[in-house]
């Protein structure tokens, strides 16, 4: 139902993860007998949780890692780990600025140094001796070329990411990606996104990819809500591009996961968007604040870089402890940071769902609270309180 704004402009009543509760049902589940694992571009994962393709989060050492855990990890071939040799005393640089003007003049030129191709199969490669799966994101008007070479480097899987995805993006400079031939030439899964409505990811659905990740602007790190005014709240997000996966299955036989991304914080948060509809989350802020993490203690976004709007405040989340732990406990603090699939599987017990297909039809009920999702610095802050009891 529309709301009058005023005389000229109606709106719709949309809602975020802090305005949404989890009811339970006559059924309980031991936590233990639940399975969280789910089917991602043909794989089979152990965890629904994939890592954002964020220089702070994923490298090829947390890559590896995220696959002996049960998830995935993803490497963003515009980051720093393919335009550095030694990445990693650049991203302590950026890690190492005392404000936010030294941070974003650092990330400008840092992020204006040439990509050096021969660095994908090098990371790859990296990935694959560690044990784990390469999974490679990039923007799409770099997808077409770096595409094959990520693909004949041993990628396995490949995402076309960047704040807004279109299948009719207009320009007079840069030619539209072709996602349908895209696909069949690669001739490896290929993940797509953000987008937030029904209409985008029904239409993304029907180009051959292989999921479709859903969410603009709720990350931590992200601002684009704040710079550019647009987004819409996970809960409705997900819940709008849900009803096209299913329509999308029901006409075609094809069911396309959807990855909700960005905006969840803590573990309750990806509780809320599996039973919002989703099949898998892919998140940053959390897994920023392992030990392991490229960021050392700080989390950014990834369009900080750009030299003319940059977007992406970066915040200093602390260090918990190791990777492990964050996803599969123990946990060390009782506010949902850490053990994040121990609190998927005993929110599932709870609810009495015993898969992940079980929790998507859990009941949510409308709960408003004083913190909305769309205060994302509030919550930013909270997270930042983390160096307060941090180990790094």
């Amino acid at each position: 139902m529309d709301i009058e704004l005023g005389k000229g402009k109606t709106a719709r009543r949309v809602y975020g993860f802090d305005e949404i509760s989890l009811s339970p049902s006559i059924i309980t589940i031991n936590p233990d007998d639940t399975d969280t694992s789910i089917q991602i571009a043909g794989r089979k994962l152990d965890i629904p949780i994939l890592a954002s393709a964020m220089d702070s989060v994923v490298s090829p050492q947390t890559a590896a890692l995220m696959s002996q855990y049960g998830g995935l990890g993803a490497m963003n071939l515009q980051g720093l780990q393919f335009r550095f040799e030694d990445a990693d005393t650049k991203l302590k640089e950026i890690a190492a600025c005392k404000s936010p003007a030294e941070y974003v003049a650092l990330a400008q030129r840092l992020y204006d140094t040439p990509l050096i191709k021969e660095l994908i199969k090098h990371r790859i490669q990296e990935v694959k001796k560690r044990g784990g799966v390469p999974v490679v994101s990039s923007i799409p008007q770099r997808a077409a070329e770096l595409g094959p070479i990520a693909r004949d480097a041993g990628a396995e899987i490949f995402i076309v990411q960047s704040t807004v995805i279109s299948t009719k993006h207009k320009s007079t400079q840069t030619e539209l990606l072709d996602l349908p031939s895209f696909c069949k030439e690669m001739d490896i899964p290929i993940l797509v996104g953000n987008c937030v409505s029904y209409p985008v990811a029904l239409t993304l659905m029907a180009t051959g990819v292989a999921g479709v990740l859903v969410g603009i602007g709720p990350g931590h790190a992200c601002t684009s809500r704040s710079v550019l005014g647009i987004g819409v709240p996970m809960a409705t997000t997900i819940a709008d591009c849900v009803a096209a996966r299913d329509h999308y299955f029901h006409e075609s036989a094809n069911y396309v996961p959807v990855i909700a991304d960005g905006g969840m914080a803590v573990g309750g948060d990806i509780c809320k968007a599996i039973a919002c509809g989703a099949d898998a989350v892919m998140v940053g802020s959390p897994l920023a604040r392992a030990e392991e993490a490229p960021g050392h203690g700080t989390h950014w976004g990834m369009a900080t870089g750009s030299p003319l709007l940059p977007r992406g405040t970066r915040i200093r989340v602390g260090t918990l402890g190791p990777l492990k732990e964050i996803l599969h406990g123990p946990a060390r603090f009782d506010d949902g940071s850490m053990n994040l699939v121990g609190a998927l599987r005993t929110s599932m017990g709870n609810l009495g769902a015993a898969t992940i297909r079980e929790m998507q039809k859990v009941e949510v009920v409308i709960a408003p609270s004083i913190l909305t999702e769309g205060k994302v610095f509030q919550k930013a802050q909270q997270l930042g309180m983390h160096g307060m009891h941090s180990r790094g």
